[in-house]
Formats: structure tokens, sequence, C-alpha cells
């Protein structure tokens, strides 16, 4: 079974729905008790896959042929999923179990219509931006949110040079460097005090992680430009972290080069007059509320 959005050209195709169930949120068992009950009032073809982050079980051996996923707990879950899924083109459907859930679409309790709409076509597939990290020991997974290069062990700043396009840019004297997505501007980025870019803005922005200096400031680029940063290892380990859940260690010296993926993230957003970034923004970080009326 495939699914036609109205209002554009996207498509879900049903053959296959995998639900993947993040069992350490305490409601998600429920949750996709739930959602299974309304699948199967529709004789969709599903299978379910529980994960447990902590015990790393089952967080990256998700199946391959599923052409249309269900993700049910934090954004953790949501990211974890998008890496593995992004190779496939798969689009993902949110569902929040957890804390903030700033990439999901629905809760418990707007489950039954939010399936509903997506089978009456009221929903669009958007592409989110994806990045890279190239190191010396190759190639990172895609990155939804960001890449952060950062000190590990011991809390020292570490000094880190930045290129675009080859050439110099400046060098920082900080705890690290996140490069983050528009997607990912609301996380890391963002507590680093770094801006909020819309998810239809192609750019990538810069944020030096509490950097030695009063002049340093978050930098917003083109999502195509080419970017390189040298790090200076001289004592310390210094590591590379994708979307705050997967660890390389970084060699003395190294380079590491960040591009765009070739892959980019299929968000499923079901059509609502609230369901739009500014509103999230508002509903879910409080953003431009006044305190007191």
């Amino acid at each position: 079974m495939k699914l036609q959005a109205k209002n554009t050209s996207s498509v879900i195709d049903c053959s296959l729905i995998n639900i993947i169930c993040n069992i350490e949120h305490k409601n998600s068992a429920r949750v996709a008790d739930l959602i299974e009950s309304v699948l199967k009032g529709y004789n969709a073809n599903f299978i379910r896959q529980d994960i447990s982050p902590t015990n790393r079980e089952n967080i990256t051996d998700f199946n391959k042929a599923a052409t249309f996923v269900i993700t049910i707990g934090g954004d953790g879950t949501f990211l974890a999923t998008s890496r593995f899924y992004s190779e496939f083109n798969t689009p993902i459907l949110g569902i929040n179990a957890g804390h903030l859930g700033f990439l999901a679409q629905l809760r418990e309790n707007q489950i039954k219509l939010g399936l509903q709409k997506i089978l009456d076509g009221d929903f669009m597939i958007d592409d989110r931006v994806m990045i890279q990290a190239e190191t010396n020991s190759g190639i990172s997974p895609n990155a939804l949110n960001d890449i952060v290069i950062k000190g590990g062990e011991i809390s020292r700043a570490s000094k880190l040079s930045l290129f675009i396009n080859d050439n110099h840019v400046c060098d920082y004297v900080a705890d690290g460097l996140i490069i983050s997505t528009p997607t990912g501007s609301t996380a890391y980025n963002l507590s680093a005090k770094g801006p909020i870019i819309s998810p239809k803005v192609e750019a990538l922005t810069i944020t030096p992680i509490c950097p030695h200096s009063l002049s340093i400031r978050p930098l917003v680029i083109p999502v195509s430009e080419k970017l390189e940063i040298k790090t200076e290892n001289n004592r310390d380990l210094i590591y590379l972290t994708i979307d705050g859940q997967v660890n390389r260690k970084l060699e003395k010296d190294e380079s590491v080069f960040i591009r765009k993926s070739d892959n980019s993230a299929k968000l499923v957003l079901i059509n609502t007059e609230s369901n739009n970034f500014y509103n999230v923004l508002k509903e879910k970080l409080n953003w431009g509320i006044a305190l007191r009326k």
C-alpha cells in the first residue's frame, strides 16, 4: 500500500512498517501496543523492534527492508534511527515517549488521529540536511543534528583551527567546536548560544564551546562549503562525536573534514495549522513567550 500526500508529491510506501520502540521510556511499550492495534485495523504489514540504548541492544541493527518507520521514544531514538535509514531514503515518523521530543510529531493521545491523517494523505515528507566527517580512520556515519569536536577526560581548552574552502578562517581556544545542521540548531548549538536556523535554510552553524575570547562568535555558512578543522593534540584526548551518540577518538594533530552528506533524513510531518517550525519553538522551548503578562 502506498500513501500519496494531498498537496505535495510525497509518497509513503507502507509495504513494511517498522515500529522501533525504545523500551527505556516507561510508556513506550503501551504506545507501541496502541500503534499495533491501529495498524491491525488497516491490515497493515508491520514488525516491531524493541531497543535499549543504555545496554547497546539493537540500536544499530534495524530491518533494512522496512519502507516506513515509526519511532517511539525521545529525540535520541529518532537520531539513531535516522542515521541508519538515511541510506535507504526511508521516511520516519516520530512519536514522543520521552521528555522534549523536538523531532517527534505525535504524543500518545494524538496517535489515532495522527495515523488517520497520514492515511488520508494529510502529510508531507521533509528532507533534512545531514553531514559527515572524514578523518584518518574513515568517513563517519551521517549526523542529523551535529558533529562535535571536543576534549575528553581532562577539562582543558583545546586549540582548533578552522579552514573554509582551504582558507584559514580563525583559531579557537575553546572547550570544543559544534558543527550543526539547521535541525540541530535547537540542540547543543542552542545551549552554546548558537543561532536558531530554520530547517528550510541550507546552512551550517559553527559554534565554539566556551571560547577563551570575547571576540569569537558563531558563524553561519552555506552547507556547500568545504570545512576542515585541524586539532592540536599534544597531551589531552580529543573526540569527534556524531549526534551525541557515536564517539571517535582523534589522533594527534589530526584534521577533520566535514561536508554535506549525499543522504538526507526523511521526516514525516503531519499537516495541521499549528504544526510548523515556529509553533514548535514556542510550544517546546517556550521561545518568544513573555514570562509575565
